[in-house]
């Protein structure tokens, strides 16, 4: 190598260790920035020319070094692993907490939930039985009745907003993963011209990852990377960002609760009404929507229509203070099927209330009052409520259960890629002394080198004749 040749080494050395102490302190500054991905620079040695020609010799120890590429470090394994295992948990997420605002709609167990309901309703009924000719007895059953319905529609409005607030949320998440389509579109354009033109893209790529993760964890998307640096982005099967195109989706289906049978909500492209099979928190939302908080909507009504059938069919098999035989205790204002959310007491003069089982204008005989109150153990009524609430019981503790143990895969995926991806205070430290100490070493060979020349020029020669 020539004295010149090494001038030029040790300017390249200095060129890379400067660049390498550059990165590190980007890196340093970004340790608690989200979606930031550490980087390293790229050193590569420059080799002498390998091609022989004519009155030029090498040494062939080389030209110095290279440092114009900074990687980012991304394992895309991982990365693909976390976008599955978040998008089942958002899912989860969604699931259990339809479960908790489900169980919080009919407050068992406690003092204020329909099964303490239906306990004094039978309870009144068991005091009308014992004391026929008490007014009071008779207007407070009524009243018990009227709290019964009243329960009945509380638990069924909380279910219908629930629904309808899930579904709205929908529509909005819909909303948000359009815009991150979009500005994934616009950075893939963006990062395919920076790849082609040589100019570095590794901020554009740790904003576009963070926003593919963002899908990931709102619609279950996944990721293919391609020619240039661009990500191509699908869910379920179904193409949202292609280069530097994306498609947009939208809600489609019932606003009314009770016809998603007929017309389930689902989420369907904005042009062609594709179906879009999505995951994540989407999923977990469609689920409530069209299968979980549906369910206890549809059960709770079959409660108050057997409540209405089992007690009319018995309130009509007697008689009341005026002989006439019972009518219907419960019903509805416009003759409409009974429902939870429609159930209302019919009868409001506590003369009309048919204890007696015996005909006859104020016959006091209290034997139907008494088989009423035996319902509580013939009809069903409370064994299926109870049912129904263990079920509930059941599914949310499956559902909690099934979150902890994806919360914990999670944070194991997670941890992996951090490990990866994130930024290590203690090894950037040992990457600066480092490349302090080879830039260091580099300006002093390049003293050596001005000192050797100096001698060279300076202080050689022949003294005169």
């Amino acid at each position: 190598m020539s004295t010149f040749s090494g001038l030029n080494a040790a300017t390249t050395a200095l060129w890379a260790n400067r660049r390498g102490l550059d990165v590190t302190g980007q890196n340093i500054a970004n340790v608690n920035t989200e979606g930031y991905s550490r980087q390293r620079v790229d050193l590569q040695a420059i080799g002498g020319s390998a091609v022989p020609a004519f009155f030029s010799t090498g040494s062939g120890i080389g030209q110095g070094v290279n440092a114009d590429d900074v990687m980012r470090i991304r394992d895309v394994f991982l990365e693909g692993r976390g976008h599955t295992e978040h998008a089942n948990l958002t899912q989860l997420v969604a699931e259990t907490d339809s479960y908790e605002l489900i169980e919080q709609a009919f407050r068992e167990p406690g003092n204020t939930g329909i099964q303490k309901m239906l306990s004094e309703v039978w309870s009144g009924w068991q005091d009308v039985a014992n004391n026929p000719d008490d007014s009071a007895a008779r207007g407070q059953v009524l009243k018990r009745m009227e709290t019964l319905a009243g329960g009945l529609h509380f638990s069924q409005q909380q279910l219908g907003g629930q629904w309808a607030q899930t579904r709205e949320n929908l529509a909005v998440l819909v909303d948000d993963v359009n815009a991150a389509a979009e500005n994934i579109a616009t950075l893939n354009v963006a990062i395919q011209r920076a790849t082609q033109s040589g100019l570095p893209a590794n901020d554009l790529a740790d904003q576009r990852d963070v926003l593919a993760m963002q899908l990931a964890d709102q619609v279950g998307a996944s990721v293919r990377h391609g020619k240039d640096g661009v990500l191509d982005v699908s869910v379920g099967g179904m193409s949202l960002v292609s280069g530097g195109s994306a498609t947009k989706f939208e809600v489609a289906g019932t606003i009314d609760p009770d016809q998603t049978a007929g017309d389930p909500l689902r989420v369907v492209t904005a042009v062609g009404d594709f179906n879009v099979r999505v995951g994540g928190t989407a999923g977990g939302q469609l689920n409530a929507l069209n299968a979980i908080v549906p369910s206890y909507r549809g059960q709770l009504d079959t409660i108050a229509s057997s409540l209405a059938t089992a007690m009319n069919t018995a309130h009509g098999e007697g008689y009341d203070l005026t002989g006439a035989t019972g009518g219907a205790l419960f019903g509805t204002a416009d003759g409409s099927p009974i429902t939870a959310a429609n159930i209302t007491v019919m009868i409001t003069d506590p003369d009309r209330i048919a204890a007696s089982g015996v005909a006859g204008a104020g016959n006091l005989d209290r034997a139907n009052a008494d088989r009423i109150a035996q319902l509580a153990h013939t009809a069903g009524i409370d064994e299926g409520y109870r049912k129904m609430i263990v079920e509930l019981g059941v599914q949310s503790a499956v559902s909690q259960r099934n979150f902890d143990i994806q919360s914990s895969i999670t944070t194991t995926v997670d941890a992996a890629r951090e490990s990866v991806a994130g930024v290590n205070l203690d090894e950037e430290l040992t990457n600066m002394l480092s490349y302090q100490q080879a830039y260091a070493a580099a300006g002093r060979m390049v003293t050596a080198i001005d000192e050797a020349l100096d001698v060279l020029i300076n202080r050689t020669g022949l003294v005169g004749r």
